[in-house]
């Protein structure tokens, strides 16, 4: 029997485990690095012991004996698919809630993977060189390290940029390729495996939703699969687990495209997206991972699939803003506690949102009797949700549910580049305008409390009532200048007619749009303001009307682009560059950014440093314009020789 787990893992999946085990009677210890000392998996454990990184496979094997435990689970990310941690963890005489090392090893090594299924008669996508091609880390996995070439003339500084990015995220720089499916759909399948050599299929999701092949929506049962797919997607992944005699949770993944099925990977652990397959079977799967890592027996079938759910994942990143990411202190965050609504979160109210981690920051899931049901219920739920302090993609999920094409389950993994446009656009409509008054308006009335004389004089509007005041405010990539004014005591804005004030107070603002009532909670925060309204909660930052010409940066500055480290600088002062030549790599919750030279030119100056940590806007280095009198330069010539970046800031998933 396990009496007391270490979870190898942080935040929401450390919580969800947590969780099970307080259910269970299982005592529980945390581990943490520095950054995460005040992070809430941290108190919500019996213990925790502090270690270096959640890579380091001996701190945390001695931080279980230290606190006592007799069991480790590693959740998923970090060391979850590293079977030397495995073995590690079984040499010290702990438990290991986790398939075999040898079954982590073989599906851990795509190219291996690959092998062993196709033996078992799963079809597998060939590695032809025909266009587009996909290249994919051997040893990856979540996005990172990929690469869609469209030709051959991007093949080889692709390659090298992939195999890079491998070594750095994985230990191994082994790539292959595969035929690019960019409008199949991305559907995999639950497995459940005990020491007695049974297997259970546990129904189906579907994960098309992905930015940069990473998932943010997922749904179970998977929409629209004909009962033939179905059945033949569930037969291939007994086959794929029964080929390694798997014992635990496993996901088989797979593309569908059409009729075809091709086998992609097995994640030989807990997936991220595992509540909508608890929330529509009723199991508890990380009970049943602890129960089989006890030697116990699963019964003869799984539990039929009722219903529908649905899961978002909410990040800390800016998609108007090529989904950089996002850091800060969360001011708020609530969810509600709707029946049949879960939310698995690694945050709270006051939780330092930092550069170390996923940009993840919790999960929320919906149920429903049907599809219909549960995309209502997280549709309102995503609408009457608070997330202030840190810019979230709160905003795109809101739209993605209420899009057409995902509504009538038309969803494929290029779903989200074809719609992305029409989506963001979502965050400049009447709705928007309308929480931007609200913050105007209710900061002006917040700002005349606070002055001592200003107090005194109701609303302290300026008395030229000709002439409006002015509050601007940048919200998902657009800017708003919202005028009003004060006309005999009732505040009035000609910035959105049909729009009238009603009352203000310190923390409310009453709207009128057409003789429709609606309230507004404002809270001033420094320039901006956090709005939450009938439509959701927004973050205004604020901006001044009048710029100082002392803040702008020179001309041919290179910007950081999202908050991170510094970890490659590829070139040196007074060395040449070609539009397009890589300068500076940042890297940020596991997302890696490289900066690359917007025009030919000189780099004039560099402030770049590997190892420093930057903020957004910081100017990194300058490209002067190009000496006249000199040769024409190309990428791959100047500088020092890198992987050449596709676009002016090209993303990727690193570890």
């Amino acid at each position: 029997m396990i009496r007391k787990l270490l979870v190898a893992n942080r935040g929401e999946i450390a919580r969800r485990i947590f969780r099970t085990c307080r259910r269970l009677g299982i005592a529980t210890v945390a581990v943490f690095t520095a950054s995460d000392e005040l992070a809430p998996h941290v108190s919500e454990a019996d213990v925790a012991v502090r270690i270096d990184s959640y890579l380091t496979v001996d701190q945390i094997v001695a931080a279980a004996r230290a606190a006592g435990a007799d069991a480790i689970h590693p959740g998923y990310g970090f060391l979850s698919e590293n079977a030397g941690f495995a073995r590690a963890v079984l040499g010290a005489g702990l438990i290991w809630i986790g398939p075999a090392a040898d079954a982590i090893e073989v599906m851990g090594d795509k190219i291996q993977a690959k092998k062993v299924v196709s033996a078992a008669g799963v079809p597998v996508l060939g590695g032809d060189q025909s266009f587009p091609l996909l290249i994919k880390a051997a040893a990856g996995g979540g996005g990172r390290g990929m690469r869609v070439v469209t030709s051959a003339d991007t093949l080889r500084s692709a390659m090298l940029a992939a195999e890079a990015e491998a070594q750095s995220a994985f230990g191994d720089g082994t790539v292959f390729t595969e035929p690019y499916l960019p409008n199949a759909r991305h559907v995999e399948v639950q497995v459940l495996g005990d020491a007695h050599g049974r297997i259970w299929i546990v129904g189906d999701r579907d994960c098309s939703v992905q930015r940069r092949h990473q998932k943010i929506v997922e749904e179970a049962p998977a929409p629209g699969l004909t009962d033939p797919v179905r059945s033949a997607l569930h037969r291939h992944a007994r086959a794929a687990a029964e080929a390694v005699d798997y014992q635990g949770a496993g996901t088989v993944e797979f593309l569908v495209d059409g009729e075809r099925i091709f086998f992609l990977e097995m994640n030989t652990r807990l997936q991220v997206e595992h509540p909508v397959t608890e929330a529509v079977t009723g199991l508890d799967l990380v009970a049943w991972q602890l129960a089989i890592a006890e030697g116990g027996e699963l019964p003869a079938a799984p539990p039929p699939v009722t219903g529908h759910a649905i899961e978002v994942r909410l990040y800390a990143e800016d998609p108007a803003r090529d989904f950089t990411p996002q850091t800060g202190r969360i001011r708020a965050f609530d969810f509600g506690t709707a029946p049949d609504v879960r939310v698995d979160s690694g945050v709270e109210a006051g939780t330092e949102v930092g550069i170390h981690y996923d940009a993840m920051i919790s999960k929320i899931i919906s149920f429903g009797t049907d599809r219909s049901a549960a995309i209502r219920l997280l549709a309102d739920t995503l609408r009457r949700g608070v997330v202030h302090g840190v810019t979230t993609n709160l905003g795109l999920l809101r739209a993605i549910l209420a899009d057409e094409d995902f509504v009538a389950g038309r969803v494929d993994t290029a779903l989200l580049d074809r719609r992305l446009t029409a989506w963001l656009g979502a965050g400049e409509d009447h709705a928007v305008r309308k929480a931007a008054l609200a913050a105007a308006v209710g900061s002006a009335v917040r700002t005349a409390a606070s002055g001592s004389v200003q107090a005194r004089i109701p609303a302290a509007w300026r008395n030229v009532p000709s002439r409006e005041r002015v509050r601007a405010y940048r919200y998902a990539g657009a800017t708003f200048e919202v005028g009003y004014l004060n006309r005999g005591g009732r505040l009035e804005s000609s910035w959105l007619p049909g729009v009238s004030v009603l009352a203000v107070d310190a923390d409310r603002v009453v709207l009128d749009d057409h003789g429709v009532r609606e309230s507004y909670r404002v809270t001033v925060v420094g320039d901006g303001a956090d709005v939450h309204g009938p439509d959701g909660a927004y973050d205004f930052e604020g901006v001044p009307v009048f710029t100082d010409p002392a803040a702008n940066v020179a001309a041919g500055s290179l910007l950081a682009s999202m908050p991170g480290l510094v970890v490659a600088v590829h070139v040196a002062e007074g060395d040449q560059v070609a539009a397009g030549a890589p300068i500076v790599v940042l890297e940020a919750m596991k997302m890696q950014q490289t900066l690359v030279a917007p025009g030919d030119g000189v780099v004039g100056s560099l402030a770049a440093v590997v190892g420093r940590q930057v903020a957004a806007g910081d100017v990194l280095a300058v490209i002067s314009p190009p000496d006249r009198d000199a040769a024409p330069l190309d990428a791959a010539s100047a500088g020092p020789a890198a992987p050449a970046a596709p676009a002016v800031i090209s993303s990727e998933e690193s570890t």
